[in-house]
This record gives structure tokens, C-alpha cells and sequence, in this order.
């Protein structure tokens, strides 16, 4: 809903079709983080965040309420919109009924496949790599990316879950005060496989470098009423390692296959971009406060920097004079210190800071083609 020319615009979709009641007034799906226009299709491509509140019970998930689908369009969606009226042109989403805090975001990377054809990539907070037709937003394959996925045991040829409802937290009677419903452990957490940290592709090896972390949560429904202004979670987490040795896994992922072709472990979760470049270089920061360049076809670290302070910003790279420069902003901060339970404990000796770093590639790989 909105306006087109000054004037209120129709609805896209159904009202109440997978939403019961006046639920969707309420029920989240904001775009928090940027989109992007492909100049091919003449399309705006936004992730949605999840729906609210958290407790899937309130919002038709399970048994259909009234005849309501429990879907929550268009939450924790991609959305192809038509920039001329803001029309939905096509969406795909993710996490139908969501109910773990799987907002799908993520940013939607154009490339072209094996086989010449047009495709996005994206992968979600769910754990899953999507690949989606470029032309309607269609499904073409989904692959696991993260270790250990509960809520799912996979997805089906049409894109949608096929869910592990004993791994959905329990419903709660909202009457009861300071009652919840049955806590289960679900993985990855609710700060994802993936969280905003945009991953990158490299046109040169192919695949896509993909920031994950590894990890769980305890979670559990609690009884919650709207308050404009308040949070609106209905819900209750820990955040916990499934790996004592890691959190943080940058993988290399394989696109036409869902290979992953290799996997650079690192102790604390990893919440910085990622980018690649023509001489082969996979660019990255860590909270510990190291910028690493990779070798993009194994792995290999090539080249390691002490910032100072924890890296949660995104590489960038530029020419002038002839020389290629990447610069990075360093500065330890994010969702990992104010919401990881007890991951939060691995990194709360890092140092603040705010620096932004520039570094001279040498020639020899500023020029490769």
C-alpha cells in the first residue's frame, strides 16, 4: 500500500490472505538494508525483514486460522518492484510462517551460470543459498551453507521449507503473565548464517565468498502486546557456539552446485563484508581486528594486517594514478556485543576504535585481468 502521484495506490496481493486479522498492520517486514537495481529487467530488488511479532503462533503459522495461509507475505521476502509505480513485480520468500527471526534482507547478487543463464544469488539468515531466475524472481535451487540446520530438513523443488515443526519454538498463552512457550534449540541463531555482511562474487573464479557464522540459540516464545514504539519480539534467546574451535567461517561456494570449495575458519563470528578482486584476492576483516586477503581459488592466506580494533565494515577498492588502493574502516561494534549471549564473552576484551585503513595492492596484481 502507498501512493502513486500524490494519489493512494491499490494493494498488492490479498488482504488477510496470509495474514489473520489486523495482524499485518503490525507485522514487520521493514527493508533494513539497501537494495539494488538491475538495469536489465528495469527491476528494484529489496530483502524484507522478519515478521512481528517473533511468535509464529499469533500470526496463523501451524493450523491455518480462519483459512489463513500463516504465510506472512511479504516478510522476510525478495522483492522485484517496478520503479515506475512501485508495483510488485515478482516475490520470493524465504521463510514462509517465520518464527526464529530469519529476516531475508540479504542482498540479491546478479551473475550469469554455467550455462549462460541469468541468475541471482543470496544467501539468507535461514543457512540457505537461494538462487533465483533473474526474469520473476523464480526458484531454481536452494543449498545449505551453514552446519547443523534444525528448523528445516531442506527445501522443497518449489523453494519453500520443509520444516521441522519440533524445532518451532512452542506457542505461549498470552494471557499468562511471565509464562512462555516450550524453549528448543534451533540453528543457526536468530543473528543468522548470514546477517548483513554483504558476501561477494568473483567473475573471475566464479564463485561466491559468503561471510557465515556457526552457531545456536536457545529460544522461546513470551507473551507480548503491541506498543507503538516498543519492541515487538514475544520472544526470548541465547546465542550459543556449536563449535568450540570457531564461530566465523568465510566460505567459497559453488553456485551451479552448492560446493562449498573451501572454508576459512576463524575463532570469533564474522561480521564484516567481503570482496573480491581481478588478481585473485578475497578481501575481509575480523573482530579480532586482522584484514586478510585470501587467495580466491583456495583459500591460501596471502596477506594478514593488525587494525587495532575489530573490522565490521566492508572493503572497498579504487584507482588513481595508475595504482589500485583498498581501504577498510575499522572500528569493533554491531549486534555481536549487544545480543551474542554467550558469544558476546569471546569478544569483550576487543578495542573500540574508528580508523580508516588504505593499502597499495602490488601491480602485479592491480593489473591482472
Amino acid at each position: 500500500m502507498g501512493t502513486l502521484n500524490g494519489e493512494e495506490s491499490t494493494m498488492t496481493g490479498e488482504l488477510n490472505a496470509s495474514w489473520p486479522g489486523d495482524m499485518w498492520k503490525t507485522g514487520g517486514g521493514a527493508t533494513w538494508l539497501g537494495g539494488s537495481y538491475d538495469a536489465d529487467t528495469d527491476t528494484l530488488v529489496f530483502g524484507t525483514g522478519n515478521p512481528a511479532p517473533w511468535n509464529s503462533h499469533l500470526r496463523g503459522a501451524g493450523e491455518p486460522v480462519e483459512g489463513n495461509t500463516g504465510d506472512n507475505l511479504y516478510a522476510a521476502s525478495r522483492l522485484g518492484i517496478d520503479p515506475a509505480t512501485g508495483e510488485i513485480k515478482w516475490h520470493f520468500q524465504s521463510t514462509p510462517r517465520e518464527g526464529w527471526d530469519f529476516d531475508g534482507v540479504n542482498e540479491v547478487v546478479p551473475f550469469t551460470d554455467k550455462d549462460g543463464n541469468q541468475r541471482f544469488a543470496t544467501a539468507d539468515r535461514n543457512g540457505f543459498f537461494y538462487i533465483l531466475n533473474r526474469e520473476d524472481g523464480g526458484f531454481v535451487a536452494a543449498y545449505p551453507f551453514v552446519s547443523q540446520i534444525t528448523w528445516a530438513e531442506g527445501i522443497d523443488e518449489n523453494g519453500r521449507p520443509i520444516y521441522n515443526e519440533d524445532n518451532r519454538p512452542g506457542p505461549v498463552d498470552a494471557a499468562a503473565e511471565g509464562d512462555k512457550g516450550q524453549q528448543v534449540f534451533a540453528v543457526p541463531s536468530f543473528l543468522g548464517g548470514k546477517n548483513w555482511m554483504p558476501m561477494a562474487y568473483s567473475q573471475s573464479s566464479g564463485l561466491f565468498y559468503v561471510p557465515s557464522n556457526e552457531w545456536g540459540m536457545d529460544i522461546w516464545n513470551e507473551p507480548i502486546s503491541y506498543k507503538k514504539g516498543a519492541a515487538y519480539l514475544g520472544a526470548g534467546f541465547t546465542i550459543k557456539p556449536i563449535f568450540e574451535d570457531h564461530i566465523g567461517s568465510l566460505k567459497a561456494i559453488d553456485p551451479n552446485s552448492g560446493e562449498i570449495r573451501w572454508e576459512y575458519k576463524n575463532e570469533a563470528p564474522l561480521w564484516g563484508g567481503v570482496m573480491t578482486t581481478a588478481g585473485g584476492l578475497v578481501l575481509f576483516g575480523t573482530p579480532e581486528g586482522e584484514f586478510k586477503a585470501l587467495d580466491d581459488e583456495t583459500g591460501e592466506e596471502l596477506w594478514s594486517f593488525q587494525t587495532g580494533s575489530g573490522i565490521v565494515g566492508q572493503p572497498i577498492t579504487w584507482e588513481q594514478d595508475g595504482e589500485q588502493y583498498v581501504s577498510v574502516v575499522s572500528g569493533w561494534g554491531g549486534a555481536v556485543p549487544l545480543w551474542g549471549g554467550e558469544v558476546a564473552k569471546k569478544v569483550n576484551y576487543l578495542n573500540q576504535g574508528g580508523m580508516v585503513w588504505t593499502f597499495k595492492l602490488p601491480k602485479q596484481l592491480a593489473q591482472a585481468e
